[in-house]
Order: structure tokens, then sequence, then C-alpha cells
């Protein structure tokens, strides 16, 4: 069976990070790790927050890894991660350079990737993956 990473990342920022998505995407596919983007598979309306959540936390369930993108703080990418590292799985913690720091996610992930460019992100993730092997 495949390895999956879970992506936790801005509703809202989605299209806008499409260029790291797909980063991650072919570096972690590179290693044998599909990235799965919850944000690409569900959509919820805004009274089904409890569907929404429950298939989230399944969905974290089916993976070993929670890659948090943090270019915009967002309360969801929080919960996930929060509840990903309660389940025992390894949690990274990815931004942009210029993006706000987060002390409480930096703080509980087991790896952080701040990047200046999407291929000094690339590079990052690759040494990491080798490093795993």
């Amino acid at each position: 069976m495949q390895q999956r990473a879970y992506l936790a990342i801005s509703f809202s920022l989605r299209t806008s990070l499409d260029p790291v998505v797909k980063t991650l995407e072919q570096v972690l596919a590179n290693h044998g790790i599909e990235l799965f983007v919850f944000v690409d598979h569900y959509r919820f309306s805004p009274d089904q927050e409890k569907e929404m959540m429950h298939q989230a936390f399944l969905e974290i369930d089916r993976c070993r890894l929670l890659i948090a993108e943090c270019t915009e703080k967002a309360i969801g990418v929080g919960i996930e991660a929060g509840y990903a590292l309660g389940r025992g799985k390894e949690v990274w913690y990815v931004r942009p350079q210029t993006a706000a720091h987060s002390t409480t996610l930096a703080g509980a992930a087991h790896k952080s990737f701040i990047y200046q460019h999407i291929e000094d992100l690339a590079g990052q993730i690759k040494k990491e993956l080798h490093a795993m092997i």
C-alpha cells in the first residue's frame, strides 16, 4: 500500500498555493508517497461542520504524515495538525520565509521547512526524504 501525506492548507489560499502543492506532490511521489489535499476532494456547506471535521479526521488517520502549510495562519490547519499529533502522526511545518511565523505549529511539529522560493522547498523536502530512507 502506498504511503500518504495529508496536506493541511488554507481553503481560501488553495489556488494561489498551487505551485507549492504541485511541488510537494511531485517530490513526495518520487519517494512513493501520495499527497492527499483534503480541500481538493471535498466540499461542505457551512452547516456541515461536523461532517467536514469527521471526514478530515478519517483522512488524517489514513496518512502517516501531515504537512501543515502555513503561508497564512489558519485555525483549521492548526486543528488538523493537533489531531495528527494526538494520533501519533509525524507533522511537518511549511511556510515561505516571508510569512508570519507560527510559534505554536513550529513548536509542535517534528520538522520545519522555511523556504525562500519553490526550488528551495523542493530541495529541503528531498533532503529530508532521503534522510528517512
